[in-house]
């Protein structure tokens, strides 16, 4: 295995921090047998130094060791695992800076006690290989604790796009035609906007755009794309160019990831190019006349999309991004499912949750998501082969497993690039006084209400119409309960 030389410090500190250890020796003693500083020895430890050959060769002298043996990336058994952890992608692209800590700190909590941190790294290991966990997942995860920690509003690219949008005399505009902001990119740019390319190449027909760096720029665009897709493209790669990012995805869906740079600068530049198409002062103004309303029109949350010309994701996805900061919706969550119609499995697609609750993300492999979801509900009324039209939702749900409510509003639309294919996205809030105080019609008895669980595995509701599995893991857990419940009996009646 060839090791980088960030890997080959952290595997030194791990064996120095071994051997010394192995001699009974704090690193008071250690510098003293070395004349080196105690300071000077932690940072080796951390792998944050690496020394020079005739430093290497003192301290191996002092440890009673080769040369060879100190500086080999080889270890000892039970230290393989954490040799792992500090050689692996994983170490060095996750962002463990946005959480306030270095790589080396989690380095060092793993090597304090490395045989029972090798134990632990081996389970993380077999479970990540069991569930083909990739460092991706981890990469994305931790983008969504991101957003999660920023309330998913980031001031710095909403003053960029009003920035640009000012310039461009556009800050009183809603919805802004692919027309406009193709027009920018080739003559601000340089670009040339390639408008049959992508059809020559059947294996990416899912994409809807591919950048291709060189001189010109090229932007390869699908020609099945909705006019609003479109939009999102082009806004899309002035984000790019706007926010300074040069490392960057090629291609508008993951081909292959490479750093947390490139997910992050994918993700602010998405971000930028909805903040331009949905105007934040304009949507905020419209929806808190929409929230006045004393009673659900699914007629004017629909016209709200016509008016900012734009796809039902990007705009419930601005959705989570402004009310929570404008409204102090704080508990909140989005998703999004698919399905082929007429089909029973429906994919969660996507998820951003900040609302503490166990949406079904990461659960069992052949679990059914719960078909009493607004989404899922929707979704399998539709007939095999049928497109579903364009149309907008409220529920109040009412999740059993923790006791809470939420307002959901769901949208229902076609694939455009999957044939047959439908998906529904829905934004969820949190019931309690200031969403009542805030949405006048949250309270409006013509908004169905349903009882809802994460899956059918999981569920309690007895007599669902909808169920697509029994309850198994519900029963499992209740056989557990029993179980631990007869045990203490048991023994309360032996102490008697």
């Amino acid at each position: 295995m060839n090791l980088n030389p960030e890997s080959l410090r952290y595997i030194l500190g791990l064996k120095l921090r071994h051997h010394r250890l192995d001699h009974g020796w704090g690193l008071k003693e250690l510098a003293k047998k070395t004349g080196m500083s105690v300071s000077y020895l932690s940072e080796i430890e951390k792998g944050r130094k690496y020394p020079k050959p005739d430093k290497l060769i003192q301290m191996a002298e002092a440890l009673e060791i080769s040369y060879d043996e100190l500086v080999s990336p080889r270890v000892a058994e039970h230290l393989r695992p954490v040799r792992e952890l500090v050689s692996s992608s994983f170490l060095r692209e996750f962002p463990f800076h946005l959480f306030g800590i270095e790589p080396e700190q989690v380095v060092g909590l793993v090597t304090e006690v490395p045989a029972k941190a090798g134990a632990l790294l081996s389970s993380f290991l077999e479970i990540g290989q069991s569930y083909d966990v990739r460092v991706e997942h981890f990469l994305f995860a931790a983008l969504r604790s991101y957003q999660q920690l920023r309330g998913n509003y980031f001031e710095e690219i909403e003053e960029a796009a009003e920035t640009f949008l000012d310039e461009k005399g556009w800050a009183q505009r809603t919805g802004l035609p692919s027309t406009d902001l193709q027009t920018v990119l080739e003559r601000r740019y340089g670009f040339v906007i390639e408008e049959s390319l992508l059809a020559d190449f059947p294996e990416l027909a899912d994409l809807r755009s591919v950048f291709v760096d060189g001189q010109p720029r090229r932007l390869a665009i699908n020609p099945r794309l909705l006019e609003p897709q479109r939009a999102f493209a082009m806004g899309r790669e002035l984000g790019y160019l706007r926010l300074g990012h040069k490392l960057r995805s090629q291609t508008s869906g993951y081909v292959r990831v490479e750093s947390f740079d490139q997910v992050i600068n994918d993700f602010e530049a998405a971000y930028f190019s909805g903040a331009i198409l949905l105007n934040q002062k304009s949507l905020v103004a419209d929806l808190e006349a929409l929230f006045d309303r004393p009673a659900w029109s699914s007629e004017v949350f629909e016209g709200l999309l016509a008016k900012y010309q734009t796809t039902p994701e990007t705009f419930f996805y601005r959705l989570s991004q402004l009310l929570p900061r404008h409204f102090d919706f704080q508990s909140s969550f989005f998703v999004r499912f698919a399905n082929a119609a007429g089909e029973p499995v429906f994919r969660l697609t996507k998820i951003l949750n900040m609302s503490g609750l166990p949406i079904p993300l990461g659960m069992e492999p052949g679990e059914h998501y719960c078909r009493r979801w607004p989404g899922p509900a929707m979704l399998g009324k539709v007939r095999t082969g049928e497109r579903v039209q364009l149309k907008a939702h409220a529920h109040r749900c009412h999740f059993v497993a923790d006791d809470e409510e939420y307002l959901l509003f769901t949208l229902t639309r076609p694939l455009a690039l999957t044939e047959a294919s439908n998906t529904s996205i829905s934004i969820g809030f949190r019931v309690d006084d200031n969403l009542r105080k805030r949405i006048a019609f949250c309270d409006d008895p013509a908004i169905v209400r349903s009882e809802v669980h994460t899956t059918c595995e999981r569920c309690t509701l007895e007599g669902c119409e909808v169920r697509a599995a029994d309850p198994v893991v519900d029963r499992a857990a209740r056989r557990q309960e029993a179980r631990e419940g007869a045990l203490a009996a048991l023994i309360k009646k032996a102490q008697a």
